[in-house]
């Protein structure tokens, strides 16, 4: 996608008229977009992807990468930053980087779960 040449206007996608572009444009050009994706990616078929979806990835790169969620929730325009916390779900990665970041009690290390090929094999076959 190539953007298009900006004038003074604050759109970063304005429209054929330099408006700013409805709800409903910005939803149609996300489906066409994921339906274009979609042969590329078969697996996108699959996924209901929104600008809802588009705003919590954001949020959640933001958060990965360090920014404070107070600015997270200026960025998003929310006026509280307990409404903000309901996109910012920690992933598995910000999990085990904050345990890394503590001590076991009995002075040891923190060692991911791995089960054995019995147990493993016994959950495949549920």
């Amino acid at each position: 996608m190539r953007e298009p040449a900006r004038g003074h206007e604050p759109w970063l996608f304005p429209t054929a008229r330099g408006t700013r572009l409805s709800a409903d444009a910005v939803e149609y050009l996300v489906s066409k977009h994921c339906a274009a994706a979609a042969k590329v990616c078969p697996s996108l078929k699959e996924k209901r992807i929104t600008t809802h979806c588009l705003r919590h990835s954001s949020a959640m790169e933001l958060l990965q990468a360090g920014v404070d969620r107070s600015v997270i929730a200026l960025w998003l325009g929310h006026e509280s930053i307990e409404t903000t916390q309901i996109y910012l779900e920690a992933t598995l990665a910000m999990k085990e980087r904050a345990l890394a970041k503590t001590t076991p009690l009995n002075g040891g290390s923190f060692r991911r779960y791995r089960p054995d090929d019995a147990l493993l094999g016994f959950l495949n076959g549920l």
